[in-house]
């Protein structure tokens, strides 16, 4: 099949234990924008993308959407999917494009994360001469961030950097002294953090 230009989609809150009495709001989608949702839920798999359009259903942020499901031909759905980034490890890290970092405990997949913007991270308390981004900051120059993949679903490159107790114990202090208290109940278990993860946007032409 043809893939369509414009796909009907309707979607509700995703509350999986019960039947839904939330409203369902349809909505027509460009063919890009219901593929790049379909992205973020499963990379660069074109068998999987191929299956999920067929089956006509995806979950996706807290929502499930539906719509009719379509066999697309391979070779178009191959061509669409060419005009996405593949993970590319031979890219240097760039902490001035950082945007943003997620802290993880040490489970797979892990029970806790706290996720956080450059800019939020940056910003200092009263009376306070630095910032938790510092103390990120010097973390990522004493142990260079490795590349992980490219996630779709943020439009960004990750890398990933592997934390020793020590220094998680560090990052709680810093947390608690640093970040905002409306913050702290996040933070509770960055003593038992793992690792870091940098988030760099990957611009579309680079």
């Amino acid at each position: 099949m043809t893939l369509p230009d414009t796909v009907a989609v309707r979607y509700t809150e995703d509350e999986a234990e019960y039947v839904s009495l939330r409203p369902v709001v349809r909505q027509t989608f460009q063919i890009r924008e219901l593929v790049d949702m379909i992205l973020a839920v499963t990379g660069k798999d074109v068998a999987r993308v191929a299956q999920i359009l067929k089956s006509g259903a995806v979950a996706y942020h807290g929502y499930r959407y539906w719509w009719k499901g379509f066999e697309p031909a391979d070779g178009e759905l191959v061509e669409l999917l060419a005009a996405y980034p593949d993970a590319d490890p031979s890219r240097p890290f760039d902490l001035k494009k950082c945007s943003a970092i997620v802290i993880e405990s040490g489970e797979s997949p892990p029970h806790h994360t706290f996720n956080i913007s450059v800019a939020a991270a940056s910003t200092r308390r009263f009376l306070r001469t630095r910032s938790f981004w510092d103390e990120l900051t010097a973390l990522a120059r004493e142990a260079r961030p490795v590349y992980r993949d490219y996630s779709y679903a943020r439009r960004a490159d990750v890398y990933v950097s592997e934390i020793t107790p020590a220094r998680a114990a560090q990052l709680a202090a810093a947390a608690k002294s640093r970040l905002p208290r409306s913050m702290h109940a996040k933070t509770g278990f960055l003593a038992q953090a793992a690792r870091i993860l940098w988030i760099v946007p990957r611009e579309p032409s680079s």
